[in-house]
């Protein structure tokens, strides 16, 4: 099983071009399958073709006693679904032993967004003129401008980069590459950083001399991190600290949406492939919509 495990990671960061992040999540949610397979059938040598219908069951059983949330059980065996229909794609396996099965049913939330108030109140958070100041606030409006995925804004490069035109190009899931839009701010904002990002290039490493934002030792700046400054900002504003960057991105499809934008403009510039997943922030815009009512209109 080890080895069917590393032929479907390496097919899926040479063939299907996935992301690092996504190789590594597969490999661990695999990791993990395949430990339990292998204990059930008493062999660390035991071959993916001895795995059936009824310990692919077990394994989602035991998911769930777990107390695993219903995203992680989904998402664990989309993994082993996916690993196993590559091995009947390979010959290695007959059949997919998970085709028929299916993680619990999710429950609809609502995606967390940030006011007009409170996301004027975060981009304004960083103060000061020192280079980390300015990256810092460069970071906030290009996330909630352009409506960026953290592992994309951490991803960029100064190539990508357009400030006269106010764009940007983005790589997504998958590699997809899609055109970002800047506002006059989240310009203004990167401009003033990539003026204070020369002070860090003397520090930075030669791969790293090509991304637009560092840290300061002067390489790449990482989700973790962006994560960690965002914590920051929100203990010093008081905003809610189950806010993430994540919640920036949804943040910006709600206020367009409920702005008057058009679904379809907001998922291209989201880089949604499906329709279906950017229409959960039409639900959001409703939601507001009958919270309104409920609380003004005196016969609700």
């Amino acid at each position: 099983m080890d080895q069917a495990l590393a032929d479907f990671l390496r097919h899926l960061a040479l063939e299907k071009n996935s992301s690092s992040y996504t190789v590594k999540s597969y490999r661990e949610d695999l990791t993990q399958a395949i430990s339990f397979f292998q204990e059930r059938l008493g062999s660390t040598t035991a071959g993916p073709e001895r795995v059936n219908a009824r310990l692919v069951r077990a394994y989602l059983a035991w998911l769930s006693e777990q107390g695993y949330a219903k995203t992680t059980v989904a998402r664990r065996m989309a993994a082993v679904r996916s690993w196993f229909r590559f091995l009947c794609r390979q010959g290695t396996m007959a059949n997919n032993p998970a085709a028929g099965l299916r993680g619990p049913r999710q429950d609809k939330k609502l995606p967390h967004f940030l006011s007009a108030e409170q996301i004027t109140q975060l981009l304004t958070a960083p103060s000061g003129d020192d280079p980390l100041c300015v990256r810092d606030r460069a970071i906030l409006e290009t996330l909630y401008s352009a409506g960026l995925r953290v592992g994309e804004l951490v991803g960029l490069n100064l190539d990508d980069l357009d400030l006269e035109t106010g764009t940007a190009v983005v790589r997504g899931k998958g590699r997809r590459e899609r055109l970002a839009l800047l506002g006059r701010p989240a310009q203004k904002a990167l401009e003033k950083w990539l003026q204070a990002r020369e002070s860090l290039l003397a520090s930075a490493a030669p791969q790293a001399a090509k991304a637009v934002f560092l840290n300061h030792r002067g390489t790449r700046l990482t989700v973790r991190s962006v994560g960690r400054l965002l914590e920051k900002y929100l203990r010093q504003t008081g905003l809610d600290p189950q806010t993430t960057p994540h919640t920036l991105r949804h943040t910006f499809a709600t206020h367009l949406l409920d702005a008057g934008a058009d679904i379809r403009g907001v998922q291209e510039l989201l880089g949604h492939r499906n329709l279906t997943t950017t229409q959960i922030y039409t639900h959001v815009s409703t939601q507001r919509l009958q919270d309104s009512y409920q609380k003004a209109h005196p016969r609700a």
